[in-house]
Protein backbone atom coordinates (compact mmCIF):
# COMPACT_ATOMS: atom_id res chain seq x y z
CA UNK A 1 0.00 0.00 0.00
CA UNK A 2 2.98 2.76 0.80
CA UNK A 3 4.51 1.59 -2.48
CA UNK A 4 2.20 3.73 -3.78
CA UNK A 5 3.77 6.88 -2.10
CA UNK A 6 6.87 6.65 -4.92
CA UNK A 7 4.18 8.26 -7.22
CA UNK A 8 4.04 11.62 -5.42
CA UNK A 9 7.99 11.80 -5.79
CA UNK A 10 7.27 15.01 -7.89
CA UNK A 11 6.28 16.87 -4.06
CA UNK A 12 8.77 14.95 -1.99
CA UNK A 13 11.48 13.69 -3.44
CA UNK A 14 12.18 11.30 -0.43
CA UNK A 15 9.32 9.78 -1.47
CA UNK A 16 10.93 7.90 -3.97
CA UNK A 17 12.69 5.86 -1.30
CA UNK A 18 9.31 3.71 -1.27
CA UNK A 19 10.26 2.60 -4.80
CA UNK A 20 13.11 0.28 -3.02
CA UNK A 21 12.43 -3.48 -2.13
CA UNK A 22 15.33 -3.58 0.20
CA UNK A 23 13.86 -0.50 2.36
CA UNK A 24 10.21 -1.57 2.22
CA UNK A 25 11.19 -4.98 3.25
CA UNK A 26 13.09 -3.31 6.07
CA UNK A 27 10.43 -1.31 7.31
CA UNK A 28 8.19 -4.35 7.33
CA UNK A 29 10.25 -6.05 9.89
CA UNK A 30 10.15 -3.24 12.06
CA UNK A 31 6.31 -3.10 11.54
CA UNK A 32 5.27 -6.25 12.11
CA UNK A 33 7.84 -6.87 15.08
CA UNK A 34 6.42 -3.04 16.65
CA UNK A 35 2.57 -4.59 15.69
CA UNK A 36 4.01 -7.97 17.78
CA UNK A 37 5.20 -5.71 20.77
CA UNK A 38 2.43 -3.38 21.18
CA UNK A 39 -0.38 -6.07 20.45
CA UNK A 40 0.99 -9.27 22.32
CA UNK A 41 0.63 -8.41 26.21
CA UNK A 42 -2.85 -7.09 25.69
CA UNK A 43 -3.80 -10.52 23.27
CA UNK A 44 -1.96 -12.88 26.01
CA UNK A 45 -3.94 -11.26 29.05
CA UNK A 46 -6.76 -11.69 26.90
CA UNK A 47 -6.38 -14.96 26.34
CA UNK A 48 -5.16 -16.13 29.81
CA UNK A 49 -8.59 -14.32 31.08
CA UNK A 50 -10.40 -16.89 28.96
CA UNK A 51 -8.44 -19.89 30.32
CA UNK A 52 -7.15 -20.88 26.97
CA UNK A 53 -4.73 -23.15 28.16
CA UNK A 54 -2.76 -25.46 25.79
CA UNK A 55 -4.41 -29.32 26.63
CA UNK A 56 -1.05 -31.64 27.25
CA UNK A 57 -1.25 -35.23 26.87
CA UNK A 58 -1.37 -37.12 30.29
CA UNK A 59 1.17 -39.25 32.05
CA UNK A 60 -0.35 -42.39 30.55
CA UNK A 61 0.78 -41.26 27.43
CA UNK A 62 3.93 -39.59 27.68
CA UNK A 63 5.70 -41.07 30.76
CA UNK A 64 8.28 -38.87 32.52
CA UNK A 65 7.75 -35.78 29.98
CA UNK A 66 4.35 -35.13 31.83
CA UNK A 67 6.24 -34.16 34.53
CA UNK A 68 8.92 -32.26 32.72
CA UNK A 69 6.09 -30.07 31.40
CA UNK A 70 3.55 -29.80 33.94
CA UNK A 71 4.83 -26.34 34.65
CA UNK A 72 3.95 -25.12 31.02
CA UNK A 73 0.17 -26.50 31.91
CA UNK A 74 -0.97 -22.88 32.90
CA UNK A 75 0.42 -21.42 29.58
CA UNK A 76 -2.16 -20.16 26.86
CA UNK A 77 -2.20 -21.03 23.56
CA UNK A 78 -3.56 -19.49 20.06
CA UNK A 79 -0.63 -17.28 20.37
CA UNK A 80 -0.13 -17.04 16.68
CA UNK A 81 -3.32 -14.89 16.44
CA UNK A 82 -0.45 -12.07 16.97
CA UNK A 83 2.24 -13.55 14.40
CA UNK A 84 -0.95 -13.68 11.76
CA UNK A 85 -1.78 -9.80 12.71
CA UNK A 86 1.75 -8.70 12.84
CA UNK A 87 2.58 -10.42 9.16
CA UNK A 88 -0.66 -9.70 7.29
CA UNK A 89 -0.62 -6.30 8.45
CA UNK A 90 2.57 -4.95 7.61
CA UNK A 91 2.66 -6.80 4.81
CA UNK A 92 -0.54 -5.11 3.37
CA UNK A 93 1.20 -1.61 4.28
CA UNK A 94 4.43 -2.50 3.12
CA UNK A 95 4.52 -5.10 0.06
CA UNK A 96 3.10 -3.92 -3.77
CA UNK A 97 0.22 -5.85 -4.42
CA UNK A 98 0.49 -8.68 -6.95
CA UNK A 99 -0.41 -11.82 -7.18
CA UNK A 100 1.93 -13.81 -5.31
CA UNK A 101 1.50 -11.45 -2.26
CA UNK A 102 -1.76 -12.29 -2.25
CA UNK A 103 -1.45 -15.79 -2.91
CA UNK A 104 0.68 -16.13 -0.33
CA UNK A 105 -1.60 -14.05 2.29
CA UNK A 106 -5.05 -16.35 1.21
CA UNK A 107 -2.80 -19.19 2.13
CA UNK A 108 -1.48 -17.82 5.84
CA UNK A 109 -5.05 -16.30 6.80
CA UNK A 110 -6.61 -20.02 5.14
CA UNK A 111 -4.52 -22.07 7.33
CA UNK A 112 -4.86 -19.92 10.39
CA UNK A 113 -8.34 -20.34 10.75
CA UNK A 114 -7.77 -24.24 10.29
CA UNK A 115 -5.19 -24.00 13.18
CA UNK A 116 -7.37 -21.53 15.35
CA UNK A 117 -10.39 -24.39 14.78
CA UNK A 118 -7.85 -26.95 15.95
CA UNK A 119 -6.60 -25.37 18.82
CA UNK A 120 -9.98 -24.27 19.65
CA UNK A 121 -11.72 -27.54 20.12
CA UNK A 122 -8.85 -28.14 22.26
CA UNK A 123 -9.36 -25.28 24.77
CA UNK A 124 -13.35 -25.93 24.46
CA UNK A 125 -12.76 -29.74 25.42
CA UNK A 126 -9.70 -29.88 27.69
CA UNK A 127 -7.93 -32.43 26.09
CA UNK A 128 -4.72 -32.83 23.26
CA UNK A 129 -7.49 -33.76 20.89
CA UNK A 130 -8.45 -30.84 18.28
CA UNK A 131 -9.68 -31.13 14.50
CA UNK A 132 -8.70 -34.59 13.28
CA UNK A 133 -6.16 -35.01 10.42
CA UNK A 134 -9.09 -35.44 8.27
CA UNK A 135 -10.58 -32.51 8.34
CA UNK A 136 -6.87 -30.82 8.23
CA UNK A 137 -6.06 -32.46 5.27
CA UNK A 138 -9.16 -31.81 3.38
CA UNK A 139 -8.58 -27.90 4.39
CA UNK A 140 -5.16 -27.88 3.40
CA UNK A 141 -6.36 -29.36 -0.71
CA UNK A 142 -8.81 -26.89 -0.29
CA UNK A 143 -6.25 -24.07 -0.43
CA UNK A 144 -3.96 -25.93 -2.62
CA UNK A 145 -6.71 -26.14 -5.57
CA UNK A 146 -7.15 -21.54 -4.10
CA UNK A 147 -3.57 -21.29 -4.83
CA UNK A 148 -3.38 -22.97 -8.05
CA UNK A 149 -6.54 -21.24 -9.02
CA UNK A 150 -4.97 -17.80 -7.91
CA UNK A 151 -1.47 -18.21 -9.95
CA UNK A 152 -2.78 -20.04 -13.43
CA UNK A 153 -5.50 -17.59 -13.27
CA UNK A 154 -3.39 -14.59 -13.85
CA UNK A 155 -0.98 -14.01 -17.30
CA UNK A 156 2.32 -13.05 -15.29
CA UNK A 157 2.25 -16.08 -12.87
CA UNK A 158 0.16 -19.18 -15.35
CA UNK A 159 3.51 -20.36 -17.07
CA UNK A 160 6.04 -19.60 -14.02
CA UNK A 161 4.17 -21.23 -12.14
CA UNK A 162 3.79 -24.67 -14.01
CA UNK A 163 7.74 -24.64 -13.88
CA UNK A 164 10.34 -27.17 -12.41
CA UNK A 165 13.53 -26.17 -10.92
CA UNK A 166 15.75 -28.11 -8.60
CA UNK A 167 18.57 -27.10 -6.71
CA UNK A 168 22.31 -27.85 -7.54
CA UNK A 169 20.70 -27.80 -11.73
CA UNK A 170 21.38 -24.26 -13.36
CA UNK A 171 18.28 -25.32 -16.04
CA UNK A 172 14.21 -25.86 -15.95
CA UNK A 173 14.00 -29.62 -14.89
CA UNK A 174 10.31 -29.03 -16.56
CA UNK A 175 8.95 -26.63 -17.90
CA UNK A 176 5.10 -26.75 -18.00
CA UNK A 177 3.96 -29.31 -15.29
CA UNK A 178 0.75 -31.06 -15.90
CA UNK A 179 -1.95 -30.22 -13.56
CA UNK A 180 -1.77 -34.10 -12.33
CA UNK A 181 1.56 -33.49 -11.05
CA UNK A 182 1.56 -29.93 -10.13
CA UNK A 183 -1.36 -30.15 -8.00
CA UNK A 184 -0.24 -33.10 -5.40
CA UNK A 185 3.33 -31.62 -6.22
CA UNK A 186 1.78 -28.19 -4.29
CA UNK A 187 -0.34 -30.26 -1.74
CA UNK A 188 2.77 -32.04 -0.49
CA UNK A 189 4.72 -28.78 -0.25
CA UNK A 190 1.84 -26.94 2.07
CA UNK A 191 0.83 -30.24 4.22
CA UNK A 192 4.61 -31.52 4.45
CA UNK A 193 5.83 -27.56 5.66
CA UNK A 194 2.89 -27.10 7.87
CA UNK A 195 2.53 -30.39 9.49
CA UNK A 196 6.66 -30.48 9.97
CA UNK A 197 6.42 -26.84 11.64
CA UNK A 198 3.34 -28.38 14.06
CA UNK A 199 5.53 -30.89 14.80
CA UNK A 200 8.29 -28.76 15.91
CA UNK A 201 6.26 -26.97 18.15
CA UNK A 202 7.16 -28.98 21.39
CA UNK A 203 9.20 -27.03 23.46
CA UNK A 204 9.51 -22.86 24.23
CA UNK A 205 10.84 -20.80 21.50
CA UNK A 206 12.02 -24.01 18.93
CA UNK A 207 9.49 -23.50 16.53
CA UNK A 208 9.58 -19.74 15.77
CA UNK A 209 12.94 -19.53 16.14
CA UNK A 210 14.09 -21.93 13.60
CA UNK A 211 11.33 -20.28 11.86
CA UNK A 212 13.52 -16.96 11.55
CA UNK A 213 16.28 -18.41 10.19
CA UNK A 214 14.20 -20.06 7.10
CA UNK A 215 12.14 -16.55 7.09
CA UNK A 216 15.49 -14.79 6.29
CA UNK A 217 16.60 -17.70 3.83
CA UNK A 218 13.73 -17.29 1.77
CA UNK A 219 13.73 -13.31 1.90
CA UNK A 220 17.07 -13.60 -0.08
CA UNK A 221 16.25 -16.05 -2.06
CA UNK A 222 12.34 -14.41 -2.86
CA UNK A 223 14.89 -10.72 -3.60
CA UNK A 224 17.12 -12.68 -5.90
CA UNK A 225 14.39 -14.45 -8.14
CA UNK A 226 12.78 -11.52 -8.46
CA UNK A 227 15.71 -9.18 -9.62
CA UNK A 228 16.81 -10.22 -13.18
CA UNK A 229 20.59 -9.53 -12.87
CA UNK A 230 21.21 -11.41 -9.77
CA UNK A 231 19.07 -14.77 -10.90
CA UNK A 232 20.54 -14.26 -14.23
CA UNK A 233 24.06 -14.25 -12.34
CA UNK A 234 23.28 -17.61 -9.98
CA UNK A 235 21.23 -19.46 -12.99
CA UNK A 236 18.11 -19.06 -10.87
CA UNK A 237 14.39 -18.72 -12.21
CA UNK A 238 13.76 -14.99 -12.76
CA UNK A 239 10.22 -14.56 -11.90
CA UNK A 240 8.98 -11.03 -12.56
CA UNK A 241 7.44 -9.50 -9.45
CA UNK A 242 7.95 -12.30 -7.15
CA UNK A 243 10.58 -10.03 -5.24
CA UNK A 244 7.32 -8.76 -3.20
CA UNK A 245 7.48 -11.74 -1.44
CA UNK A 246 10.88 -10.58 0.49
CA UNK A 247 8.89 -8.07 2.46
CA UNK A 248 6.23 -10.54 3.05
CA UNK A 249 9.13 -13.07 4.23
CA UNK A 250 10.47 -9.80 6.43
CA UNK A 251 7.90 -9.00 7.91
CA UNK A 252 7.18 -12.78 9.12
CA UNK A 253 11.21 -12.44 10.18
CA UNK A 254 10.12 -9.69 12.42
CA UNK A 255 6.88 -11.11 13.79
CA UNK A 256 8.71 -14.02 14.69
CA UNK A 257 11.46 -12.10 16.78
CA UNK A 258 8.48 -10.64 18.64
CA UNK A 259 7.14 -13.66 19.49
CA UNK A 260 9.98 -15.13 20.40
CA UNK A 261 10.62 -12.58 23.20
CA UNK A 262 7.84 -13.75 25.29
CA UNK A 263 7.85 -17.48 23.57
CA UNK A 264 11.45 -18.13 25.35
CA UNK A 265 11.44 -20.48 28.01
CA UNK A 266 9.99 -20.26 30.19
CA UNK A 267 7.31 -19.33 27.34
CA UNK A 268 4.86 -16.62 28.57
CA UNK A 269 2.63 -18.03 25.47
CA UNK A 270 2.49 -20.81 22.80
CA UNK A 271 1.37 -20.29 19.20
CA UNK A 272 -0.73 -23.45 19.13
CA UNK A 273 -1.81 -24.57 15.50
CA UNK A 274 -3.12 -21.38 14.76
CA UNK A 275 0.37 -20.30 14.43
CA UNK A 276 2.40 -23.30 13.78
CA UNK A 277 0.06 -24.94 10.66
CA UNK A 278 -0.12 -21.38 9.29
CA UNK A 279 3.44 -20.28 9.22
CA UNK A 280 4.75 -24.16 7.13
CA UNK A 281 2.22 -23.25 4.76
CA UNK A 282 3.47 -19.68 4.59
CA UNK A 283 6.48 -20.79 4.34
CA UNK A 284 5.86 -23.80 1.94
CA UNK A 285 4.19 -21.16 -0.78
CA UNK A 286 6.68 -18.69 -0.54
CA UNK A 287 9.07 -21.57 -1.71
CA UNK A 288 7.06 -22.70 -4.44
CA UNK A 289 6.35 -19.57 -5.68
CA UNK A 290 10.38 -18.62 -5.88
CA UNK A 291 11.05 -21.80 -7.93
CA UNK A 292 12.73 -23.25 -4.79
CA UNK A 293 10.49 -25.68 -3.01
CA UNK A 294 13.00 -28.78 -3.44
CA UNK A 295 15.36 -26.05 -1.39
CA UNK A 296 12.96 -25.90 2.15
CA UNK A 297 14.31 -29.72 2.58
CA UNK A 298 17.56 -28.13 3.38
CA UNK A 299 16.82 -24.59 4.34
CA UNK A 300 14.11 -26.17 6.91
CA UNK A 301 16.59 -29.19 8.17
CA UNK A 302 15.04 -29.23 11.88
CA UNK A 303 11.39 -29.04 10.44
CA UNK A 304 12.44 -32.36 8.40
CA UNK A 305 14.53 -33.83 11.69
CA UNK A 306 11.34 -33.71 13.39
CA UNK A 307 8.66 -34.73 10.78
CA UNK A 308 10.94 -37.88 9.73
CA UNK A 309 11.83 -38.45 12.84
CA UNK A 310 8.14 -39.29 13.65
CA UNK A 311 7.84 -40.76 10.47
CA UNK A 312 10.71 -43.47 11.70
CA UNK A 313 9.27 -44.39 15.10
CA UNK A 314 5.85 -44.72 13.69
CA UNK A 315 7.27 -46.84 10.93
CA UNK A 316 9.84 -48.93 13.03
CA UNK A 317 7.08 -49.39 16.09
CA UNK A 318 4.31 -50.61 13.20
CA UNK A 319 6.95 -52.94 11.43
CA UNK A 320 9.52 -54.13 14.69
CA UNK A 321 7.43 -53.60 17.41
CA UNK A 322 10.34 -51.42 18.98
CA UNK A 323 10.89 -47.63 18.92
CA UNK A 324 14.16 -45.69 17.59
CA UNK A 325 13.85 -43.13 19.77
CA UNK A 326 12.92 -42.51 23.40
CA UNK A 327 9.87 -40.49 21.86
CA UNK A 328 9.28 -38.52 19.04
CA UNK A 329 9.39 -35.63 17.37
CA UNK A 330 13.06 -36.28 18.00
CA UNK A 331 13.50 -32.66 20.38
CA UNK A 332 11.64 -35.05 23.16
CA UNK A 333 13.95 -38.03 22.93
CA UNK A 334 16.64 -35.51 23.82
CA UNK A 335 15.04 -34.14 26.79
CA UNK A 336 14.04 -37.51 27.76
CA UNK A 337 18.22 -38.46 27.93
CA UNK A 338 18.92 -35.60 30.27
CA UNK A 339 19.37 -32.54 28.43
CA UNK A 340 17.67 -29.35 29.59
CA UNK A 341 15.16 -27.66 27.53
CA UNK A 342 17.22 -24.66 26.64
CA UNK A 343 19.86 -26.61 25.65
CA UNK A 344 17.67 -28.41 23.04
CA UNK A 345 16.56 -25.54 21.37
CA UNK A 346 19.83 -23.45 21.32
CA UNK A 347 21.51 -26.48 19.74
CA UNK A 348 18.64 -26.66 17.38
CA UNK A 349 18.99 -23.35 16.12
CA UNK A 350 22.54 -23.71 15.55
CA UNK A 351 21.51 -26.26 12.96
CA UNK A 352 18.61 -24.21 11.78
CA UNK A 353 21.21 -21.97 10.88
CA UNK A 354 23.83 -23.99 9.09
CA UNK A 355 20.54 -25.41 7.24
CA UNK A 356 19.44 -22.43 6.23
CA UNK A 357 23.20 -21.35 5.04
CA UNK A 358 23.37 -24.77 3.60
CA UNK A 359 20.32 -23.66 1.48
CA UNK A 360 22.07 -20.74 0.46
CA UNK A 361 24.64 -22.07 -1.26
CA UNK A 362 22.82 -23.89 -3.52
CA UNK A 363 22.07 -20.77 -5.43
CA UNK A 364 25.64 -20.64 -6.20
CA UNK A 365 26.34 -24.57 -6.54
CA UNK A 366 25.28 -25.35 -9.86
Amino acid sequence: MLSYLAEFENIFGPLRLFRYLTLRAAFAGLTAMSIGFILGPWLFAKLRALSAKQAFRGKEEVGALADLHASKAQTPTMGGLMICVSVVGSAVLWAKPNVYVYTALIIYLGLTVIGFLDDYLKVSKANSKGLSGRWKMLGQAILTVIALLCLLSMPESAAKMRELWVPFYKDMLLSEMPLFLLVPFLFLILSGSSNAINLTDGVDGLAIGCTVTVALAYAIMAYAAGNMIISDYLYVSYIPGVGELTVVCAALLGASLAFLWYNSHPAEIFMGDTGSLALGGLIGIIAFMVHQPLTLIIVGGIFVMEAGSVILQVGSFKLRGKRIFRMSPIHHHFELKGWHENKVVIRFWILSLIFAMAGLATLKLR
